[in-house]
């Protein structure tokens, strides 16, 4: 049974810089009749239902109930003290004409100050921050503003999507294994403890939805997962999928699915805002580079396939270039092997707005996070790896990237939400007498 969507949505974001600052531009500008939430499924991606013969293919939004646009309401934390419209300004994703016609609505919603050390996330500063004597008390202080951000914007309820920057690589360790542990290591400083698993932490223990955009380690760890599981907490992650990563996961099924073999996919990218910055240097460019280049491995399946991907050499690399802004470009050379052994070759110039990309997957995040949790799901969305660059899965599992079986994944969960046949696209029916 779906409870019904009444009453505000409160959408939590740490990190209002260029994607956060897209995002709620951009649903705002939708809410005034200024443009279209043109790559939001939640909006405009419909979803068949029962036969091909009924014809009846609803939108998403009209199929389950879901948060309007006009009920959600936007708030989070930044590093620096600039309100939404400055932010949004500074980011220079946005035109400046579309910008001023919601100016009074962007400058109303003000940040909360960050919890932010920066060990982890080399290269940035700001001095709009928590400060604490440790990392509980940094916790603490997020329930707090959670509360009140509750209250004083009169919401029933909230979610909270992580926008911030990707931090310094780090593996599971003892500290993540129960939420004594990790509330013990919160407590003592533990520096395999990130803000941004700081902030996870708060969400589930408010209760609060919660999605790593980053590939950051984050929710992601057995103390988080296994509270949400036990307590109806929702958690998904992580790292969005916009631009190259998006191509290999509607390129290399594709390719698969032709048993053609490839030898080689070499990505580059150039990045100019504050994400390209950050990535710029090793100790966080590993984090986003682990998960970036576990996408065709697990497609591929190498092991399985040894003739056609045994010997394939993949790798990717992302610099930073100040002149394209947020305007990311993503070079593919893909050398690829057909019938006989002949080798051919793909090349992919992919100019991407990589805010853009992003902002739709905030906005269909937050709805669905919103309404599997008013559905009485708990723990892991496996169902939401359609956004995903790095998929979190449960114990035992591999994540699935091929997107296309993602994206059926994500109907047929909205199917058994609403109570209509899952849909496996066999068909013989339609040819017996």
């Amino acid at each position: 049974m779906i409870k019904e969507a009444n009453g505000k949505l409160g959408i939590l974001i740490p990190g209002l810089g260029a994607v956060a600052t897209t995002f709620i531009a951009g649903v705002i500008a939708v809410r005034k009749g200024l443009s279209h939430p043109i790559g939001s499924l939640t909006q405009m991606g419909t979803i068949r239902l029962g036969k091909r013969t009924e014809k009846r293919n609803p939108l998403i939004k009209d199929m389950v109930s879901l948060a309007s646009l006009d009920d959600c309401v936007f708030g989070g934390w930044d590093l620096y003290p600039d309100n939404v419209y400055e932010a949004a300004v500074n980011a220079k994703v946005l035109d400046k004409d579309l910008l001023a016609e919601i100016k009074p609505e962007l400058e109303a919603i003000k940040p909360m100050r960050a919890v932010f050390q920066p060990e982890y996330a080399k290269r940035l500063t700001g001095k709009f921050v928590k400060k604490q004597t440790n990392k509980m008390k940094l916790a603490q202080s997020l329930m707090r503003d959670i509360k009140k951000f509750k209250k004083d914007n009169n919401c029933d309820r909230l979610v909270m999507v992580w926008c911030g920057s990707t931090e310094i690589y780090i593996e599971e360790s003892k500290v993540h294994q129960t939420m004594e542990s990790l509330e013990e290591g919160l407590r003592n400083n533990d520096p395999n403890i990130p803000p941004s698993m700081i902030y996870a932490y708060a969400a589930v223990k408010s209760g609060v939805p919660y999605a790593n955009g980053s590939p950051n380690l984050s929710c992601d760890i057995p103390a988080i997962v296994n509270y949400a599981k036990e307590n109806g907490g929702i958690v998904a992650g992580k790292d969005f999928k916009t631009g190259q990563t998006l191509m290999k996961t509607i390129l290399a099924p594709g390719l698969k699915a032709r048993a053609i073999g490839i030898k080689g996919w070499f990505s580059t990218n150039i990045l100019g805002n504050r994400d390209g910055e950050v990535l710029d240097h090793p100790d966080n460019f590993k984090t986003k580079e682990v998960s970036k280049l576990s996408v065709l491995e697990q497609i591929l399946e190498p092991e399985r396939h040894p003739e056609l991907y045994k010997d394939l050499y993949h790798k990717v690399r992302i610099n930073y270039y100040p002149p394209h802004g947020d305007n990311k470009e993503g070079w593919d050379n893909i050398d690829i092997v057909g019938w006989l052994g002949y080798p051919m070759q793909i090349k992919i110039d992919f100019l991407c707005r990589d805010s853009i990309l992003a902002a739709p997957i905030v906005l269909d995040l937050a709805l669905f996070m919103d309404l599997a949790q008013r559905s009485g799901m708990s723990g892991i969305q496996e169902w939401l790896s359609f956004y995903l660059k790095s998929p979190q899965v449960g114990k035992g599992l591999y994540p699935q990237h091929d997107l296309f079986k993602q994206k059926e994944k994500l109907h047929n969960t909205l199917r058994h939400l609403a109570g209509e046949d899952l849909i496996t696209h066999l068909g013989l029916d339609y040819y017996e007498e």
